[in-house]
This record gives structure tokens, C-alpha cells and sequence, in this order.
């Protein structure tokens, strides 16, 4: 059971304001916990639109891949915030990237969180809009292409095994910690599908994307006609489609969440003291943005040891309702940052006192 003595940050809260944390404030120096007995880091990186090389280059700069773009981030989480197709030439090599470092995340401890943004589900449903000639020539040409996002295709088969419309991350080895939001867009608070979440929103894309890849899929739209939503979608799945569903919606959030969707082509975004962050930055050359990362680390110090070496390997992770093993008094803490290509920003810091029992 956890007691929290002092809680400083409101988690699963309706932001109703729409002023902003003023990003440009001056790099705070990390002061990452002497002693911590619990180390978690988490980077999460908005839209890529095909450009393979700055998507590296972002990986790279956040420390989660080296020069040869192999995993070097150890137990670190990647989240992915969606829209890696369309405007660019090499969503097919971002997509790859993003399988091979799944496969060498879970080997080293580590994980790699996958969202679909509406630029997947556009394509699924044969809305080929912003699809480039380059990227068709790349998957082979229009029926090539059709054929690896279907169901029974390669990348239609990523999709369908490891991609979600949205994502619960917890970054704490014990279950009453919080836990941090990922979508594309934004959970509106009115959104008629929020609960259980994020279980009634991730079955409906799931159920709407095995629609759409299964063949015969929609005739690509141009050059034909567009075919709406595929044969056999309910009401639901037209809503978590529609303007105000998750993949399109742009208003404030109806919980804390991270989301990608809205550019701001000069900084990472943070509202209502940093409940909610927006990390579309225009990373892709299409647009021509910052390149831009988000950084959280999470650390459990006893406050009794602090300043001693601790080793997170004794620890393990609970499966049930009690803790890890960890009891005491702890200060867990939670600082969050935006890296870029030659600085990095601080955007929050939160520090309680909490009691394991």
C-alpha cells in the first residue's frame, strides 16, 4: 500500500484552461536523485511523416539508438505518438527501424510503444492524400503498396500486433503511482468511449484497422473515388474516427496525456503546468520544424539513503496489489524535459514524499 505524505502533481485531470507553461524558460540543471533505488527513463517522439533521417537523428540525439542505429538505451521506454507515413519518401525504413529496436528494447529490459496516428488509419481506409510518389515507388508501386498494408502484409500485420489508438505507460514499479497518457491526437473530455480506459478505446481502432486491411481494401483515393469507412463499421468506430475522436481531436484532454498532431514547428508545447504536453514539432523535412524529443525520468530515493549507491536489481516488480519489495519512506520524483538538437529544457519538476508499506 502507498501512502502519499506530500503530493505535488494532479494526475487524470480535466485541464480547462488554455494558457500555456511558458517553454522558453532557462535550462534547469538535472538533479537527478543520489542514491535512487528505482531508475526509469522515458522518451517519447511525435510525428515523423517519412523522413528516415531525422527521425534517427532525433533517436540519436535522445540517446535511445547509436551511430548504427542499433538500441543503446537499455531499460529505457521509446513512445512513438504516431504518424510516421505520408509527406515523406520512407515511412517503409521508419517502420522497419521502429520493428528491429522493438525486438532489441525487450531484450535489454527495455520497451518501445507504438500509436497509430490518423495519417496510419487514413491510408488503412485508402485515403491516399498525402502518400508521395517516392513512397510508392519504395513499397513497388500502388498494388505492392496496398498489399504490405493489408492484413496480409507486413506492415499491415505491424499495425494490427503492436500499434494502438492510445497508451497507459507506467513508469513506476508499484501499481498506485501514476501513470502517464499517449495518443495522437487528444482524448476529449466528452468523447462517448473513454472507459475503461484505455481498453474501449484501443478494441474500437482495433476492430475498425482489421476492417479496413482486410482484402478486398478500398481502391486508393486519388486516383479513385473515396470509399468512406469500410463496409461494416458500427457507430463507434465512426466516432473514434469522426473530428472529435482520438486520432483527429485537437482541444484539451480529458486526462494528463502526451500527443502528438498539432505542430509547433519551434518547441515542444506544455499546457496546464505540463499536465498536458504536445510534442509534434515538424520533425519530418516536409515541414521543416525543430527536431525535438520528450524526456521523462522517474527515480524512488529512500529518504534515509539519499546520496548512497543503490542497485535497481534487487527490486522486483510486483504482480498483484502490493508493492515491490521497496518499503520505507521514499521521494519519488518526476522531472520532464525537452530535448533538442543543442539544448535541453526543462518543462517540470514534481517531488513527493511517499511511504511503501
Amino acid at each position: 500500500m502507498v501512502s502519499v505524505i506530500s503530493l505535488l502533481l494532479l494526475y487524470f485531470f480535466t485541464c480547462r484552461t488554455t494558457s500555456s507553461q511558458d517553454t522558453s524558460a532557462p535550462n534547469v540543471p538535472t538533479r537527478e536523485a543520489d542514491g535512487a533505488a528505482y531508475r526509469q527513463r522515458l522518451v517519447a517522439v511525435g510525428d515523423l511523416h517519412g523522413d528516415i533521417d531525422n527521425a534517427k537523428r532525433v533517436l540519436q540525439m535522445a540517446r535511445i539508438i547509436g551511430g548504427d542505429s542499433k538500441w543503446v538505451a537499455g531499460t529505457d521506454i521509446l513512445v512513438q505518438t504516431g504518424d510516421i507515413i505520408d509527406r515523406g519518401a520512407h515511412a517503409d525504413d521508419i517502420y522497419r527501424l521502429m520493428q528491429s529496436l522493438r525486438g532489441q528494447a525487450a531484450s535489454e529490459g527495455g520497451k518501445v510503444v507504438s500509436i497509430l496516428g490518423n495519417h496510419e488509419m487514413m491510408n488503412a481506409i485508402g485515403d491516399w492524400r498525402y502518400v508521395t510518389k517516392d513512397d510508392i515507388a519504395r513499397f513497388g508501386g500502388t498494388k505492392a503498396r496496398q498489399h504490405a498494408l493489408s492484413a496480409e502484409g507486413w506492415l499491415g500485420q505491424e499495425w494490427m500486433a503492436n500499434y494502438s489508438i492510445t497508451a497507459l505507460v507506467p513508469i513506476s514499479p508499484h501499481p498506485s503511482s501514476p501513470t502517464f497518457s499517449f495518443t495522437h491526437g487528444s482524448l476529449r473530455p466528452s468523447y462517448a468511449n473513454l472507459t475503461p480506459y484505455p481498453a474501449a478505446i484501443n478494441n474500437l481502432g482495433h476492430s475498425l484497422l482489421t476492417k479496413a486491411l482486410t482484402p478486398p481494401m478500398a481502391p486508393p483515393y486519388p486516383p479513385n473515388p473515396y470509399s468512406g469507412l469500410p463496409k461494416g463499421t458500427t457507430h463507434e468506430e465512426a466516432d473514434l474516427y469522426a473530428e472529435g475522436g482520438p486520432l483527429w481531436w485537437r482541444g484539451l484532454a480529458e486526462r494528463e496525456e502526451v500527443q502528438g498532431h498539432t505542430p509547433n514547428f519551434e518547441k515542444v508545447v506544455a499546457r496546464c503546468n505540463a499536465s498536458v504536453i504536445i510534442i509534434d514539432t515538424g520533425i519530418s523535412s516536409a515541414y521543416g520544424g525543430v527536431l525535438s524529443a520528450l524526456e521523462i525520468i522517474y527515480t524512488l530515493t529512500p529518504v534515509d539513503r539519499r546520496g548512497r549507491d543503490h542497485s535497481q536489481d534487487p527490486f522486483l516488480l510486483s504482480t498483484g496489489s502490493e508493492s515491490i519489495g521497496l518499503k520505507g519512506r521514499f521521494i519519488e520524483r518526476e522531472e520532464v524535459h525537452a530535448i533538442y538538437e543543442k539544448s535541453r529544457k526543462w518543462l517540470a519538476l514534481e517531488e513527493r514524499e511517499v511511504v511503501l508499506d
